[in-house]
Parts: C-alpha cells; sequence; structure tokens
C-alpha cells in the first residue's frame, strides 16, 4: 500500500481551504438568520409608497400648550388638516386645547398616557397605558382614535403589537422638524423640505417656540411644489397592504 505524503504547502492550503468554507457556511447561516429576525421584527408606518404628491403633516402634543392656538390658526388659514397625537397628561391639563383641536377638523391619535418609555413596559402596561389615553382622548372628542405614536419614537415587537391588539396603527415619521431642540425657522424649514417626499409623515411638536413660525413657510414651498395635505389616515394605505424593512407602507403584491 501506497501512503501519499504531503508537503508543508499543500497542508496549509488544504487548511485555508477548510478555515475559508468554516467561514462561508457561517455567513450563510448567519445572513439567512439575519432576513429569518428582518422578516419577522414589526415595524410602525414611517411613510406610505404613492404615486401622488401627499403628505401628513404630524403634531406631538406632550408638553406646553402655548403654540396651539397660533398652529391651528396657521394650518386653518391655508385649509391643511393634519394629524395631531396626544399624551395622556397633555389632555388632563389642556382638556379645552384637545377639544378645540377636534373641533377644528383635525385627526386625534394616542401619543400614550405619561410619555414613558415603551420598550421599558410589559405588554400588558402597555396595552393599559394605550387604552386609557384613548379612552381620555374618546371622553372628551366622542372619537377613539384609530393611531398611536410611541414616546420619544422608541418601540419593538411588543409596542406594535398591543397597538395591533387595540386595533390601531402605529406611527412614526420620515422627516423630522426636530423643532423640540429649539432650532431657527429657517433651519426647521428648511430640513422638513429636505426630506418631503410623496406619502411622508411629518413631524412637529406643540409648545416649541419656533414651529408656528416656520408653519407657513413649509405649507406655501409644499403646495407651490404640487402637495396636497391630508390625515395620517387618509395617507395610510386601505385594504391590503404591508410594511417593508424600511417602515414603508405598501400595497400587497397582485397574485
Amino acid at each position: 500500500m501506497k501512503y501519499r505524503i504531503f508537503g508543508k504547502k499543500q497542508l496549509l492550503m488544504a487548511a485555508l481551504l477548510i478555515i475559508w468554507a468554516a467561514v462561508l457556511i457561517t455567513v450563510i447561516i448567519l445572513t439567512a438568520s439575519d432576513s429569518v429576525s428582518a422578516k419577522q421584527r414589526k415595524l410602525p408606518v414611517y411613510s406610505v409608497e404613492t404615486n401622488e404628491k401627499k403628505i401628513a403633516l404630524t403634531f406631538n402634543a406632550a408638553w406646553g400648550d402655548e403654540t396651539t392656538d397660533d398652529i391651528l390658526s396657521i394650518l386653518r388659514e391655508n385649509g391643511v388638516r393634519a394629524t395631531f397625537f396626544i399624551v395622556g397628561t397633555f389632555a388632563d391639563k389642556y382638556p379645552e386645547s384637545v377639544k378645540k383641536i377636534y373641533n377644528a377638523g383635525h385627526e386625534l391619535g394616542s401619543h400614550s398616557l405619561r410619555h414613558r418609555d415603551p420598550v421599558k413596559q410589559s405588554f400588558t402596561e402597555l396595552t393599559e397605558d394605550m387604552s386609557a389615553s384613548c379612552d381620555l382622548i374618546f371622553s372628551l372628542t366622542g372619537a377613539y382614535p384609530l393611531l398611536y405614536r410611541a414616546p420619544s419614537g422608541s418601540y419593538d415587537d411588543k409596542t406594535v403589537e398591543a397597538a395591533e391588539e387595540l386595533g390601531m396603527t402605529a406611527v412614526q415619521w420620515s422627516a423630522d422638524s426636530v423643532d423640540w431642540k429649539n432650532p431657527s425657522p429657517e433651519d426647521i424649514t428648511k430640513r422638513v423640505l429636505k426630506r418631503a417626499a410623496p406619502g411622508g409623515i411629518v413631524l412637529f411638536h406643540l409648545g416649541k417656540e419656533n414651529t408656528a413660525s416656520a408653519l407657513p413657510g413649509i405649507i406655501e414651498s409644499l403646495k407651490a411644489d404640487g402637495y396636497t395635505f391630508v390625515t395620517v389616515s387618509e395617507l395610510l394605505i386601505k385594504g391590503g397592504s404591508f410594511i417593508d424593512q424600511n417602515g414603508v407602507q405598501r400595497p400587497a403584491p397582485i397574485n
């Protein structure tokens, strides 16, 4: 019987091939695992696929109330309906403002009861929090919110699932004005217009000093560019749809 003697170079090459194969198999397994995880991850709606130049302005109502009247006046003068996400503590403190927003024809969504981080809460705590905030809004307006926005944009799978459990759609945003940092009106305007796109959702806040100053110019510029303004519910796709890995709501594929 003859035995083949391998040299050091051949053994080294064989070892490198084995290592390369092991690395390749690991990458394939991890990629497949990541793909499965991505498909399973629950996402809120950041924007909506549409061929129309439609955009939704949204306002989080969590802190001060001092700009509410100015913002409502600007929206009314420009014929714009928006969506306001209300925190329960805001509704408790400013019930007349919540009624005023609703009576002006705007849409109301829940922004939680006390603006606590959803990720740090259990599923039961989340559903109780959401239900309580919606009940409070309903008691003031007679309208039950169908939209939910997580405090500080913080969410995980159970956050989206809790909203769905209550028949609500979880919503984020695609264009952040960052008005909570109190930038100048010019900076707010530039930031929003740069990020505006068909099917987009723009984030503002009540009680921030430069939001109302920037708003007329933003609306005027978007109108000049052919945009129409809708509420978030009007923007969302009705019927079959899915949310892709980037949080874009898209029509369900036709079989």
